[in-house]
């Protein structure tokens, strides 16, 4: 589409402005239609039905880790060889990734001299644009981000050898390995490698493996990832890595299932951890999940439903944004293969701007800044575009409004 003028584009701004639209694109939710998919769950667990397959009463306490059948299947989903490896917990992952952080400060693992907490500073890696909420629970807990650059085959891993070879105060790396949040990228089989074998000055260094996405494909072309748990054995660094995904964007947002693999040893270790906080977890919503999905098959069988709702928007959202931006040189995104986002750069320094106007014209976007530790975009150009919730007559309004945002910032400038 050719270039408008600043006045064309003002006018046009101006247009939307006067609609009073009330589009939120702020967070990666599921949408209604996707909710559903799962809704005959309801009905598998009855007042008369309700025990595991080995018929353990769901309704009285037990179950530290998990039930069985649900532990199997989160062998698979998180790509562990052993149950053994496995905790199944509530709902949640990030509350099994804030929980892990929190004992590290005030208990330590294993390895550690003394806990997290009594030591004199806490650092972590945040290959960025990340995942904000990794940001909020290290903000939380008064430990020190580092920003590391992403590539296209996940975290600069030049910049992670070298600061995490250096320095033994830095404790820890959040990785998003699979469809990153939000650049949809996945890590390299090198970057794997590289991250289960590096030398860390800290002993009790742990990478926190947020594998948030990784059945969440959206086409039939699907990235691979390596398996980080059997990287790190391969090194003899068993207990390097903290594996960590949820049923958040299968089944129910609010009401799925989180599990944690790991070594042996680091399962344990959290178990005990667990068993100071809990008698167990829901083990009836558990219930529920192993009969509605039978097996880690049946899982991949579901998310074949999801792609068939999501990808669609993604497409409108990537279509628009060629039409509107495309070969202007203003603006470049990603077209990921799964996940949950897109990430679009706008012109340097205009980020901010970008998302007010939209915000102002009635599109709620993700703040710029938040695929930053400490919201602070260094080059205040990154927008996370989350498509999944909104209708797709609302998510083309929204891009149309957002490109003439661009184009306007990018004039103002």
């Amino acid at each position: 589409m050719a270039s408008l003028t600043k006045k064309e584009l003002q006018k046009k701004y101006d247009e939307y402005k006067a609609q009073g639209l009330a589009l939120d694109m702020t967070r990666g939710k599921p949408g209604a239609e996707q909710l559903d998919l799962s809704l005959p769950m309801l009905d598998l667990v009855t007042s008369k039905d309700y025990k595991t397959l080995a018929g353990a009463d769901t309704r009285n306490y037990g179950g530290l880790d998990g039930i069985p059948e649900m532990k199997e299947i989160f062998k698979d989903f998180l790509e562990v060889s052993s149950t053994d490896e496995v905790i199944v917990g509530g709902n949640s992952s990030l509350t099994l990734m804030h929980d892990t952080i929190a004992r590290a400060m005030s208990h330590g693992f294993p390895e550690s001299k003394k806990p997290w907490g009594q030591q004199s500073k806490v650092k972590f890696l945040c290959p960025s644009p990340g995942y904000d909420r990794h940001f909020s629970v290290c903000e939380h807990f008064g430990i020190e981000m580092i920003t590391v650059p992403m590539t296209d085959k996940g975290p600069d891993m030049d910049v992670v050898e070298k600061l995490v070879a250096e320095d033994k105060s830095i404790k820890g790396i959040w990785v998003v390995p699979k469809y990153s949040n939000p650049t949809g990228i996945t890590c390299s089989k090198k970057t794997v490698k590289r991250l289960a074998k590096m030398t860390t000055a800290a002993k009790d260094f742990r990478i926190m493996w947020d594998n948030a996405y990784t059945v969440h494909h959206l086409s039939k072309e699907q990235d691979e990832l390596e398996n980080i748990l059997e990287a790190c054995k391969k090194e003899g660094n068993d207990e390097r890595v903290l594996i960590y995904g949820s049923f958040s964007k299968i089944s129910f947002a609010g009401a799925g299932v989180a599990g944690m693999g790991a070594s042996a040893s680091n399962i344990n270790w959290m178990k005990a951890h667990l068993s100071m906080s809990t008698i167990g977890p829901d083990k009836i919503n558990q219930v529920r999940h192993a009969r509605f999905f039978k097996d880690f098959k049946g899982v991949q069988k579901h998310m074949k439903k999801h792609a068939a709702i999501i990808a669609p928007k993604f497409d409108a959202v990537i279509e628009i944004l060629e039409k509107e931006l495309g070969g202007k040189k203003i603006a470049t995104w990603t077209v990921p293969k799964g996940g949950y986002f897109i990430s679009l750069d706008v012109p340097k320094g205009t980020a901010k701007q970008v998302v007010k106007l939209a915000s102002d014209a009635g599109v709620k976007l993700t703040a710029a800044g938040a695929t930053f530790p400490y919201m602070k975009d260094p080059k205040d150009e990154n927008i996370r575009i989350a498509p999944t919730l909104p209708s797709m007559g609302e998510i083309k309004l929204a891009m149309r409004v957002l490109a003439v945002c661009v184009q306007l910032a990018a004039a103002k400038k």
